[in-house]
């Protein structure tokens, strides 16, 4: 089943593209698969981008989960280490999005330096990357794209400071990680034969 969703006045069809290195090109390592149901998290604030997350149930299991950082330590990556995004995103400030996906190795910072910059910084569950050294980083068009590092998605690419491109603002999954838990418990909740939930 194809989910129609209502967002801000629109309706909205939802399709996961699993494979894909050129976004404009039908390869044929490309699966689509239609999103079923998505759930926003509940406190959610487009100011500050706080608890910045969302989860997307799709119509087949088609590959293994990411390996998620253990909930109780929300530091586990300190700040020097470095972690790689990938996206599709825009490559300048005023320049358009890429075709192909790109990949960038960043560097986690100390957390003072996005409190200077993001009023609404918040520690606990983001995580502060990027620097000006490296000249690059997530930009529009990345937003929801994992931070990898050491093998593990630890973040979630959130948002930039305005007309920069760095340091960025990742969504620490840690943090999410019992929410996300029991969403997905509730997502099998609903796929037991006889659920009044169930599609």
């Amino acid at each position: 089943m194809q989910l129609l969703l209502v967002f801000q006045g629109r309706k909205l069809r939802i399709t996961v593209i699993l494979g894909a290195h050129n976004v404009r090109d039908r390869e044929q390592s490309q699966q689509r698969i239609h999103v079923r149901q998505w759930v926003i998290h509940p406190k959610y604030s487009c100011e500050g981008f706080k608890n910045d997350i969302v989860l997307l149930k799709v119509g087949i299991n088609t590959s293994p989960p990411a390996h998620l950082p253990k909930p109780l330590n929300l530091f586990l990556v300190p700040s020097g280490a470095e972690c790689e995004v990938a996206g599709w995103g825009r490559t300048s400030l005023t320049g358009n999005g890429s075709n192909v996906m790109r990949e960038v190795e960043l560097k986690v910072q100390k957390e003072k330096i996005c409190q200077q910059l993001f009023k609404n910084y918040q520690p606990q569950s983001m995580i502060c990357v990027g620097d000006d050294y490296r000249k690059k980083g997530v930009y529009k068009g990345d937003s929801g794209g994992p931070l990898i590092c050491n093998q593990k998605a630890h973040g979630i690419a959130s948002h930039v400071p305005y007309g920069y491109v760095y340091p960025e603002v990742f969504t620490r999954i840690s943090y999410f990680k019992p929410w996300i838990r029991e969403q997905l418990r509730k997502f099998s909740l609903q796929d037991l034969p006889g659920s009044p939930f169930s599609d």
